[in-house]
């Protein structure tokens, strides 16, 4: 089988407030650079959550051993290359000289081997190579040596993947941590430090620059090449109100809002001294997740009740402030645009409220609670819990919408328990484009039960299918088993898209150097 990328195989997707300055602190400094992230930092573990904030916070403090650029290329990050044995059943990953902890100890094939293995068990591709996976070992000090049960030319795109869970790699001690434990500690190689003593959980994070960070010689794109650290310190300053932090942008408080809520856009495109850019020039797709585990939605003919009855319409609107440049109708499980994303949910998501009530009905729905866990501060994603519990009431479903910050949805959507004793029953989320391209990627469309994505729905043809795919010989036998994966997944609705959205990001124009990448890098950046 010719080799070819686990990420190429879907193709390159493509009037201020007056704010006391003791809210948000001073101005920002030449050496300082403060940023308003998407939402609150609650879980710092990016291999345990998926969550976009923790991997934004992931890329600061860690590092990789391959990355992937803007055409879905891997290309060695922390690695200096690697070789594979004849037989194709042997990979050895030799490390660069010179790479360090923050903690001062070198990096060595004995940290790299266990963060692999532990990254394996969470992320959805992960657990996929781990099937191809005999063992994730050790040669020397600089060599990590990967023996296969088979040849499985993906494994090096596999570890280059931009998005969560990005495999990153830790110390020996913290990669060995329970896969479905938090780490306790914070050390990585990254070109930023985490300053523990300074975090405030929904107030602040703080990052310094790691001296000891030795970049590579290759230009930045995406996560690959040099990643300089021009700033001394990185600042981030959780702003839930949307107002607040637009206000603190245009007063100089602070320099980059990663996401700008929609109907503060052409207020900033007014301001000369603003820079308005995309968050992701792949895009998002809007997820609706239910718990597969818990009634009422552990029955498949109540979650095609509300397949039915969705409108993508409603939710884009809702997002993007109605602005028909930002949002598409997308009918579809991998992202529209890209070579799998085939519109096969466009029968089965007909908008029909009446035809959904009629198949609950059938179903035998009998007022258990709906319980909807939802943001109020994350501005594109609380208003598709906003439209959802509107929808269930429209069909006369017992709803109720816990609404909480998203750090507590986050930490609430891995209780497998039913809803009286603290679970849930639906989620909303988004996922960039870059991450569900494919279904080797995907978490939202895999069938792994309770060892996939929260919700933790379980299908057995489709894993085979994904297996299929794997080893498909071309293209137009992926596109074949991309399209049987789709029809399962609209038949046993595990996830409902709601979708296609752009979001604006906004920094002040005297930053340079700022990269066009799926999530906000801080190296490379400086002030002109």
């Amino acid at each position: 089988m010719k080799r070819r990328s686990v990420l190429q195989l879907s193709g390159a997707a493509a009037a201020a407030s007056v704010l006391p300055r003791v809210a948000i602190g001073q101005s920002a400094s030449a050496t300082t650079l403060k940023f308003v992230p998407q939402a609150n930092l609650t879980s710092l573990d990016p291999i345990w959550t998926t969550a976009s904030v923790t991997e934004n916070h992931g890329y600061a403090v860690y590092d990789t051993l391959f990355a992937s650029n803007a055409k879905l290329e891997a290309k060695p990050q922390m690695a200096e290359g690697y070789t594979v044995s004849d037989d194709k059943r042997t990979v050895l990953i030799k490390l660069r000289d010179g790479l360090k902890f923050h903690d001062g100890e070198p990096v060595r094939a004995q940290d790299c081997a266990p963060s692999l293995a532990r990254w394996a068990v969470r992320d959805t591709l992960g657990q996929t190579v781990a099937k191809f996976v005999d063992q994730w070992g050790v040669q020397d000090d600089r060599t990590i040596k990967i023996t296969l049960k088979q040849p499985f030319s993906l494994l090096i795109d596999a570890l280059a993947k931009p998005a969560a869970n990005v495999p990153f790699m830790m110390p020996e001690r913290m990669a060995k941590t329970d896969p479905m434990q938090q780490i306790k500690e914070h050390v990585g190689s990254g070109p930023y430090r985490f300053m523990t003593n300074e975090f405030v959980p929904g107030s602040s994070a703080a990052y310094e620059k790691f001296d000891g960070y030795v970049p590579r010689q290759e230009p930045p794109e995406w996560a690959t090449g040099a990643k300089i650290a021009h700033f001394k310190r990185i600042e981030w300053k959780i702003i839930p109100d949307a107002s607040t932090a637009s206000a603190a942008l245009q007063s100089g408080e602070v320099d980059w809002w990663e996401q700008v809520q929609a109907d503060l856009v052409p207020l900033l495109k007014k301001n000369k001294d603003l820079t308005i850019g995309l968050a992701n020039p792949t895009g998002y797709n809007g997820v609706m997740r239910f718990n597969h585990l818990q009634a009422p939605f552990d029955d498949v003919r109540i979650r095609r009740a509300v397949l039915t009855a969705v409108n993508q319409e409603d939710y884009l609107n809702a997002i993007t402030g109605n602005d028909p440049d930002a949002e598409k109708i997308c009918k579809a499980l991998f992202p529209c645009g890209t070579p799998f994303g085939t519109q096969v949910g466009a029968p089965f998501m007909k908008g029909d409220l009446e035809a959904g009530r009629r198949m609950l009905k059938e179903a035998g729905y009998s007022g258990q609670k709906v319980v909807i866990i939802n943001p109020t501060d994350f501005a594109s994603i609380a208003p598709m819990g906003d439209v959802t519990y509107d929808l269930l009431k429209k069909l006369g479903m017992n709803v109720e919408m816990v609404a909480t910050d998203w750090g507590t949805v986050v930490q609430r959507r891995v209780s497998k328990e039913s809803v009286d004793k603290g679970g849930w029953s639906i989620f909303h989320t988004w996922w960039p484009s870059d991450s569900i391209l494919n279904p080797v990627l995907s978490a939202i469309v895999r069938g792994q039960g309770e060892k996939g994505w929260f919700g933790w729905f379980k299908d057995a043809k489709i894993e085979e299918l994904t297996n299929e795919f794997v080893t498909a010989p071309d293209q137009a036998a992926r596109l074949k088993i991309t399209d049987a994966i789709q029809l399962e997944a609209f038949e046993q609705v595990p996830t409902i898209p709601l979708g296609l959205f752009y979001i604006r990001s906004a920094y002040k124009a005297n930053l340079k150097g700022m990269l066009q990448s799926p999530a906000p890098f801080f190296w490379n950046v400086q002030r002109a």
